[in-house]
């Protein structure tokens, strides 16, 4: 009796790991996209464009417009990154509402045709 529990807990220790290891793994790859800011950072950089993400009417913030223009400068890659993440799904952001903020930030170098999940930057 001794081993079967002993096995049931060994199971579930890796399990555990697992888990864990697959959510540092993701982290760590969105990462990627930010450079060596992790993907949560950048997401909370963007906390003033929250209500903008979901409203599509809503005027956008000076201070998103100022966060996105430095992210689409320093890498463009992480905007997409952050609003693919699990966090931006988590806070209620509607990518297709969300990607026309370079647009109606009337940001100039925005990456104009660059696919982000099933959407494209306008």
């Amino acid at each position: 009796m001794a081993a079967k529990a002993r096995g049931c807990s060994c199971l579930v220790t890796l399990v555990l790991f697992l888990v864990s290891s697959m959510a540092s793994l993701q982290e760590v790859i969105a990462a990627g996209e930010c450079g060596k800011t992790p993907i949560s950072t950048a997401a909370v950089s963007l906390s003033p464009c929250l209500s903008a993400a979901g409203n599509a009417k809503a005027k956008v913030p000076p201070a998103c417009c100022t966060k996105v223009g430095a992210l689409i400068t320093t890498s463009p890659k992480c905007l997409c990154a952050v609003l693919l993440s699990p966090l931006a799904k988590q806070a209620g952001i509607n990518l297709g509402i969300a990607i026309t903020i370079p647009k109606r930030c009337n940001i100039k170098k925005r990456p104009v045709g660059k696919k982000c999940g099933g959407y494209t930057v306008p």
